[in-house]
């Protein structure tokens, strides 16, 4: 009975990926647990986003395998993937707003493509939404009145419109100051709590890392080189440099 409780919510065996002679991940193993916040940190290049798109189903694997609560789903067409797609939402890095639509418009996209909720139940969604990361009565803004922090709240609204059980957070705090980054890094937070979800973030940010990890993982040349909770490499040994390229953990003995 402990083993299905502890199962992981997400797993891949062996995932690899290349586009022409780039390998991006090599035979990646990964196990996401449930209700948790993994964070994947690595320099640019190193597989990251390209992680979470395996997830998502927005790229497919070269070999290898990617499972959702024990379903395999690198393998399904577009329409077997939607109701795994329902599941999850998706942060994206540049925030990937509409910007012929307003805000209001944006937050209820997924809800009308995905559910049979009426006008009014879905106006009440997508302002409940946007109460909750703090965007209250920005219906009817459009995204180029908005600062880059907002932007990305609003996408995180549109990201959990449908109560997802896992979020994917791509780079969420990249091109904010310490200020707005914050805000984003709260809010993570508070949706693992509210939302109960699983989340996975990738990111550059270390203050961020450290704040809302419960779990890192670093990646290197599409593999995973160290794992373990924030203290494990806040405490590493090598401290040759901040930039977390250079700050990569000693294994233990």
């Amino acid at each position: 009975m402990s083993e299905a409780r502890n199962a992981p919510i997400i797993e891949l065996r062996n995932v690899a990926k290349r586009f022409g002679a780039l390998v991006v991940l090599d035979n990646l193993n990964l196990s996401i647990e449930e209700g948790k916040t993994t964070v994947v940190i690595g320099e640019s290049g190193t597989g990251k986003s390209v992680l979470l798109k395996h997830i998502v189903g927005l790229l497919r694997p070269d070999s290898g395998e990617v499972f959702f609560q024990n379903t395999r789903i690198d393998n399904l067409d577009e329409e077997g993937l939607v109701p795994f797609r329902r599941r999850m939402g998706f942060l994206f890095q540049l925030s990937a707003l509409f910007d012929s639509m307003s805000v209001g418009e944006n937050v209820a996209f997924p809800v009308l493509q995905h559910s049979a909720k009426s006008a009014v139940k879905t106006d009440e969604i997508v302002a409940e939404t946007l109460r909750k990361v703090g965007l209250e009565g920005f219906q009817n803004r459009r995204p180029g009145e908005l600062s880059g922090g907002q932007k990305k709240r609003v996408a995180l609204a549109r990201a959990i419109a449908l109560n997802p059980e896992v979020v994917l957070y791509d780079e969420p705090t990249t091109g904010l100051d310490p200020v707005r980054a914050d805000v984003i890094n709260e809010l993570i937070l508070k949706m693992g709590r509210e939302l109960k979800a699983t989340s996975i973030v990738v990111t550059h940010d270390m203050i961020s890392a450290y704040k809302v990890a419960h779990r890192i993982v670093m990646l290197d040349k599409g593999r995973i080189i160290a794992d373990g909770p924030p203290d494990y490499f806040r405490k590493t040994d090598d401290q040759k440099s901040d930039d977390l390229s250079m700050a990569v953990p000693r294994p233990r003995i």
